[in-house]
């Protein structure tokens, strides 16, 4: 028998992970946000993987409590997601995934573009999305996987924080509202240069922001999170002191209290 999967989170990304996992022959061990993450590790001290399915604002905070002995075999899916949050808690070679496929409650997933994923464990996630028709593919390096976290952070990003002033779907930000598409990508950029100390090649970006838009254009633009992403994009620009004029005014807009 395979070694078992944790999966800490079962809402609904969790669930589609849990279903793949289990279809593809492993047995999954579910932990609720408030378990005693110490005991089960003393119980489960070599799982193949502790698939982190949080949402973003609980990330660091699981994290900080992940045993010690899960942190080698630690995976996350989560948006918004960069290497300095998970050295932060000094996990160093975690299994990642930007996950490219939309689940709702009550429909089934829907893909978008296959889901990339690089680490120890990527294998198995690629395996066990592609036997649920839920297209995925292994990265070769780490440099593939962070153009690949960047993308997807470009992606929700723009799209979310434009849906706030245009709503609509993300069809529509290039063909009618691409003066202000590309503005907020442009400066959803400068705070990921920031965030990964690095000056990121724009023009293949930006390329696969179009792409991402075209797999999908009925995508709706803003959902219920768009407004924190707007103001944690706004606190990183305050620390980093970038400009950043289309995300101030739509944070005065848009933000109580801005």
């Amino acid at each position: 028998m395979k070694q078992p999967i944790m999966i800490i989170g079962l809402g609904q990304l969790g669930r589609v992970f849990a279903g793949a996992l289990l279809r593809s022959g492993h047995p999954i061990i579910p932990v609720n946000r408030n378990d005693d993450m110490a005991a089960m590790a003393d119980r489960h001290p070599d799982p193949d993987l502790v698939l982190v399915a949080v949402a973003e604002p609980d990330l660091h905070p699981v994290l900080a409590r992940l045993p010690d002995v899960w942190r080698a075999r630690a995976g996350l899916l989560q948006n918004e997601l960069l290497p300095r949050d998970w050295l932060a808690h000094g996990i160093t070679d975690p299994t990642v995934i930007s996950v490219w496929f939309e689940k709702k409650k009550g429909t089934d997933a829907k893909p978008l573009l296959p889901s990339p994923c690089f680490g120890p464990r990527a294998a198995i996630l690629a395996h066990a999305l592609n036997s649920v028709d839920l297209p995925a593919r292994v990265v070769p390096d780490h440099g593939h996987l962070l153009w690949e976290l960047v993308r997807k952070n470009l992606y929700i990003l723009t799209s979310n924080i434009a849906g706030l002033e245009v709503g609509g779907q993300v069809g529509r930000l290039w063909s009618e509202h691409r003066v202000l598409t590309e503005a907020i990508a442009d400066e959803v950029l400068d705070i990921q240069d920031w965030l990964t100390g690095l000056k990121l090649d724009r023009g293949p970006l930006m390329a696969g922001l179009l792409e991402a838009f075209q797999a999908d254009p009925e995508h709706g633009c803003a959902g219920r999170s768009a407004p924190g992403r707007l103001a944690r994009a706004l606190e990183h620009a305050d620390r980093a002191g970038l400009a950043v004029p289309t995300l101030r005014r739509l944070g005065q807009r848009y933000l109580a209290g801005s």
